[in-house]
């Protein structure tokens, strides 16, 4: 028995590689499906299956092209409902993988089809479950994502769940583990922790929501303070749904080297510039009406959050790594790059044409500024509940998700000198370029965000207790 966890930190994702015998099978892979392929190779095993928990809504799966380039089925558990072809597997169902067997455990919740997987080892005895987004370490998946068409309530969601995981999950002995789809950082929970992996023991001892005495209680805990889904889940559901072109065909369409003529010939407004450079790197000069969002932060979720589906991507990055950039955003459905700028920022700059800045500032300097300058903002853009654990008196909280709505661009004033920060400086560029595409100039970056100001001796600092409580 062989199992291995690859796990892609950007979106807190697991999949799993299982096989025995000379047979593999791939739980919820990703768009990027090279590395499955490559590992079953080098262990000369062949992909029998591959099973999905459910259809994410956080990143665009890899099972169609997965299917196409092995051959091997796609199972989905029970409920399902897709244009696809796929098997869609009986509760207690069983497939075999050389001297494995894994059985599908209905666990409707998070979705009406979503399913674990419980793998049973050479000797028939209960080894792990695959819990997709279910049961994660220390929390569960959010119950909130019914499906058009679905008549069903955040609270019907939790219901199922409550039942899915004391029916299905419970009777499992304790020394079973635990294998989700998520770990930290992951918005298809509340507060999931920091292990990728646990036991059926542990979450009982350990899981808010396993421990929870009754249904009712179950249910208000679970739905309890769920922040809005991101804009993108909706969208990636109804791929992972309806299908996708392969990534092939996205490469082939976004890798277009771009001279620096052609790329001004192919700015529009049907076209976005994104700059996928280091923000400490991209505030010291960019292509005008470039949006920043740098590979070395959550790159694929703030795209997916942030960026229109609709619009055509053209790109700025750091030499070598525009193949990489198309790829993370093809994981989370963006199949609209149309091309790169050859030679990069250098060559924009070296062609004479127009540039832009965001100046940054340090934070003691933001402290001096404070008292002496009667139009000054400081704008924090982290989320509300880091904002009331702490922030700068007359501080104003827009967080990076809500920076673009109009109703928080109004209470934007063209006379303010607007300090922008987050926690420590990757939001806040983010922020700055979406605000100054949005025509707002007058900001200032502060370098290091948070974990710098509130080091400060002259910061004054005050906690909303209200919303911590």
């Amino acid at each position: 028995m062989f199992i291995k966890q690859l796990y892609t930190g950007c979106l807190s994702e697991a999949a799993y590689y299982i096989e025995s015998e000379g047979e593999a099978a791939i739980i919820d892979p990703l768009r990027d499906i090279d590395a499955y392929l490559e590992l079953a190779n080098e262990r000369k095993a062949r992909v029998k299956y591959i099973f999905e928990t459910h259809f994410h809504a956080d990143f665009v799966s890899g099972h169609v092209d997965l299917s196409k380039a092995t051959g091997a089925p796609i199972v989905y558990g029970p409920s399902t409902n897709t244009k696809i072809p796929v098997h869609v597997a009986k509760d207690g169902e069983k497939f075999s993988i050389g001297k494995l067997s894994i059985e599908v455990l209905h666990t409707p919740g998070h979705t009406l089809e979503s399913s674990c997987y419980l793998l049973k080892d050479e000797r028939g005895k209960d080894y792990c479950v695959f819990t997709g987004d279910t049961l994660f370490v220390g929390d569960v998946g959010r119950p909130d994502l019914a499906q058009k068409g679905e008549d069903l309530t955040m609270n019907d969601l939790a219901g199922m769940m409550y039942d899915s995981i004391h029916k299905k999950l419970f009777p499992l002995a304790d020394e079973v583990l635990v294998y989700p789809a998520h770990g930290a950082g992951s918005a298809c929970g509340k507060n999931l922790g920091p292990s990728n992996f646990s036991t059926i023991g542990d979450e009982k001892k350990f899981n808010y929501a396993m421990k929870a005495a009754t249904k009712d209680e179950f249910i208000k805990q679970v739905t309890d303070g769920i922040p809005p889904p991101p804009q993108y889940f909706p969208i990636n559901a109804k791929i992972n749904k309806e299908g996708y072109d392969s990534l092939d065909d996205v490469l082939m369409k976004g890798m277009k080297a771009l001279s620096v003529e052609e790329f001004k010939q192919s700015i529009n407004d049907d076209v976005l510039i994104l700059d996928t450079r280091n923000a400490d790197v991209f505030t010291k000069g960019f292509v005008p009406g470039s949006i920043s969002i740098g590979l070395e932060g959550r790159f694929a979720e703030w795209a997916g959050s942030l960026l229109p589906f609709d619009m055509h991507i053209l790109l700025v990055t750091e030499k070598g790594k525009e193949k990489e950039t198309i790829i993370r955003l093809a994981r989370v459905g963006f199949d609209k790059v149309t091309g790169y700028l050859k030679g990069g920022y250098d060559a924009w700059k070296k062609a004479g044409e127009r540039i832009d800045m965001i100046v940054d500032v340090e934070a003691d300097e933001l402290m001096m500024d404070i008292p002496h300058d009667k139009n000054l903002l400081v704008l924090d853009v982290r989320r509300s509940t880091e904002y009331a654990d702490g922030h700068l008196k007359d501080a104003v909280n827009i967080p990076l998700n809500d920076i673009t709505d109009p109703g928080n661009l109004a209470n934007l004033e063209d006379e303010q000198n607007i300090y922008v920060h987050c926690a420590g400086g990757y939001r806040s560029v983010i922020a700055a370029s979406l605000l100054k595409k949005q025509g707002i100039h007058n900001l200032r970056n502060v370098l290091g965000g948070w974990g710098k100001i509130k080091e400060q001796e002259k910061a004054e600092i005050v906690k909303e207790t209200s919303v911590l409580n």
